[in-house]
């Protein structure tokens, strides 16, 4: 089995440019008041980015993804925990593949 350089200098590179954003981000931060706009800001952003990645993928599927979609909706209605809605609707999703299987 040989080693593809090209692939390991590449997940390397993609290693630091993440590091260093969020290296950059703590130290940046610490020179921004927080103040209650800021906070709010900060607090959208995971949604922002769970948005950015599940929808594409709903938009593109067929009923197994949005039943997921609508599952992850009740179930985080229900319980307010956003690990054990996208894990419920993961399931779902994962449910409904195999039945169709």
């Amino acid at each position: 089995m040989s080693v593809d350089w090209q692939f390991l200098l590449a997940i390397a590179a993609m290693a630091a440019a993440s590091y260093g954003c969020r290296l950059a981000g703590y130290l940046l931060m610490g020179y921004v008041p927080i103040t209650p706009r800021v906070e709010a800001a900060l607090k959208a952003i995971p949604l922002g980015v769970m948005i950015g990645i599940v929808m594409p993928t709903v938009l593109r599927g067929g009923l197994p993804e949005w039943l997921g979609l609508a599952v992850v909706f009740a179930v985080m209605k229900w319980t307010g925990k956003d690990v054990v809605a996208a894990l419920a609707g993961a399931a779902a999703v994962a449910l409904c593949r195999w039945l169709a299987g």
